[in-house]
């Protein structure tokens, strides 16, 4: 006989099929009759833990953000400079998806999807991010320790190379650069992302 699941077990349950089906077909991709039918459980079941498909895709939301990456211990070190502080920032978030690759799938669903939530969502999981490189960068030429540069633009093509390393590895298991571990992949773009911004002599 199955063991009977506690209340708690039996939502967790329900968001970690809920998680897998939304990044397979995004939120309008899954009906309330998929979840329950992974799950194994009634409609009825459901609707005590969430109060809609739209409340399952918030609580599941909330949760992940309760675990997204911080970057803070990267940002305060002390006596490093902004190289440093970018590969331990950027090492922080590339280690957030290649661990939890589904998440990057619901990101990219996210932009078709009409729900502001994940589109809100997922918008802000890069901001602290590019708002570093951009605040840092315009930091750096007002000193004049770096060339004059659109520091706006660069922190979005560090943004979009990035994605695109992530949509590679995670994604596209038959990419061309299969045998190119990742961490390789993000430390050669740093360094030449750097010679972009590259010191005034």
């Amino acid at each position: 006989m199955a063991k009977r699941l506690s209340a708690e077990e039996r939502r967790a349950s329900i968001i970690t099929v809920a998680k897998r089906l939304f990044a397979r077909t995004g939120f309008h991709g899954v009906s309330i009759d998929d979840i329950v039918s992974e799950v194994g459980v009634s409609p009825a079941i459901l609707y005590r833990h969430f109060e809609s498909k739209e409340g399952l895709y918030q609580a599941f939301l909330q949760e992940f953000s309760a675990t997204r990456e911080s970057y803070i211990e990267a940002v305060v070190a002390d006596d490093i400079g902004f190289e440093q502080v970018l590969r331990g920032m950027t090492t922080v978030f590339v280690s957030s998806i290649t661990n939890h690759p589904d998440m990057l799938k619901m990101e990219m669903h996210s932009q078709l999807d009409d729900s502001s939530a994940s589109q809100d969502f997922f918008l802000n999981r890069w901001k602290s991010f590019t708002d570093y490189i951009e605040f840092s960068l315009n930091e750096l030429q007002a000193l004049g320790k770096i060339k004059p540069i659109n520091a706006q633009a660069a922190a979005l093509m560090y943004q979009g190379i990035i994605c695109e390393v992530l949509l590679l590895k995670c994604m596209q298991h038959s990419d061309r650069l299969k045998d190119t571990p990742t961490a390789l992949l993000v430390d050669e773009i740093i360094t030449l992302f750097m010679k972009i911004v590259e010191p005034t002599r």
